[in-house]
């Protein structure tokens, strides 16, 4: 379901930092509205495409001096994203500052509210969504359906638990994990002592279990909410995945109607629950029986969204600027009955240039985004391309002869 509405309050509502949309920087009547991004990815760099439509200058906060989001932004600063500090720095150039990543530690983003900024999403919000086990518990608390899990400090907890439910199971790191990093399967016993090192067990870093879900697809759900609650639903898509790292994305996703609503519905549901702000991405699974579990949320605009630049009437970047600052949001109904994404991922440690664009760029109805990153690994993401068509099939079609053409650098 594509629409507008406006969501219900919540006590999860009442989370945020209480401040007005905008904090303007300058008094004067032409001043730009400036953006403060947290993080400096391809994320960072399309919400800065986004925001330049508008007119906003991007002020980007990187621990490094070359990134993705280098050329569009107007001044970047150079510092920790976790360091109080380099963050007030950040706010103190921007009218509004937003994230592209959900590392940062809540308690430092905490601080810029405490000193009058304008934060979006919350640090309440990155607080109840960073951790991943706190996450699920939130959902479970609002009613959701997840996954069953259960947190362990030793690697006996996590016997004991597959003692009770059997195997296979999950393995999960609650902090940092992303594209399948931090995330172990474990079948027997003998990969559990294994998984727990591997994921930083014994040195401390917080884990959990997790049932495992044999399912027949994987969907996801952009929502868009902005700060007084109003709420855009984009199309329910389904993601194809290998080794853990989002490959395809089909828009629709191949589902009933009745099932594509409740997808929605549950998305809506779950950003709600975390008093969302900004477009945030809904993962979830779909059960051999039609059950549907929220595997995770994503605090920022999200992958299995990129499709919509060129496939929506207003794109997960635009929606997420218009929240953030908050000014009305856009339509996120689609311009054509299907679109296709195909990730571009590197395949070797080489040289992030992309060879064989020209011919890429031969590919009729094929939208190309190159990400400039420096160098490519193997399932790094490089870029993706965008298709739209009469049917999904169509799409996809298009999109993998394009993304065919394309490789990363050289073994130099």
């Amino acid at each position: 379901m594509n629409e507008i509405a406006l969501a219900k309050a919540s006590p999860a509502d009442r989370i945020g930092s209480g401040t007005s949309p905008i904090r303007r920087a300058s008094s004067a009547a032409h001043a730009a509205i400036t953006l403060g991004i947290i993080g400096g990815g391809q994320l960072a760099r399309m919400t800065a495409q986004a925001a330049a439509q508008f007119g906003c200058e991007v002020v980007v906060l990187e621990r490094q001096r070359e990134f993705p989001a280098t050329g569009l932004a107007t001044r970047t600063v150079i510092g920790d994203w976790n360091d109080p500090d380099s963050l007030l720095e950040l706010a103190s150039l921007v009218d509004v500052v937003t994230l592209e990543n959900e590392f940062v530690n809540a308690e430092a983003l905490a601080v810029l509210e405490q000193r009058g900024h304008n934060l979006w999403p919350s640090s309440a919000t990155m607080r109840l969504v960073q951790d991943k086990l706190i996450q699920k518990q939130t959902l479970v608390a609002a009613g959701l359906p997840v996954p069953r899990m259960r947190a362990v400090e030793r690697v006996a907890d996590a016997a004991a638990v597959a003692a009770e439910w059997g195997f296979p199971l999950l393995l999960k790191a609650r902090r940092n994990a992303y594209d399948g990093k931090g995330n172990a399967t474990l079948r027997s016993l003998a990969d559990l002592e294994t998984a727990w090192r591997n994921l930083g067990g014994d040195s401390g870093n917080p884990l959990f279990v997790e049932q495992f879900c044999p399912f027949t697809h994987e969907l996801a759900v952009i929502v868009t909410r902005g700060i007084a609650g109003e709420v855009v639903t984009y199309p329910v898509v389904e993601t194809v995945q290998h080794n853990h790292v989002c490959q395809v994305v089909r828009a629709p996703a191949p589902v009933t109607p009745e099932i594509a609503g409740r997808a929605a519905e549950l998305a809506r549901r779950a950003v709600c629950a975390v008093a969302a702000v900004g477009s945030f991405g809904v993962e979830m699974f779909l059960t051999r029986d039609g059950g549907l579990l929220i595997n995770e949320l994503a605090p920022r605009v999200h992958n299995s969204g990129h499709y919509t630049i060129e496939a929506c009437v207003c794109s997960q970047f635009e929606n997420h600027v218009r929240a953030v600052l908050g000014w009305p949001l856009g339509s996120p109904d689609l311009r054509a009955p299907a679109a296709a994404m195909v990730n571009l991922l590197g395949t070797t440690r080489a040289a992030g240039c992309p060879q064989g664009l020209e011919q890429a760029l031969t590919v009729s109805g094929a939208h190309v985004h190159i990400y400039g990153k420096a160098r490519s690994a193997k399932g790094r993401k490089m870029g993706h391309v965008t298709a739209l068509g009469q049917t999904v099939e169509e799409a996809l079609a298009t999109a993998r002869r394009a993304a065919r053409a394309i490789q990363f650098g050289d073994a130099t």
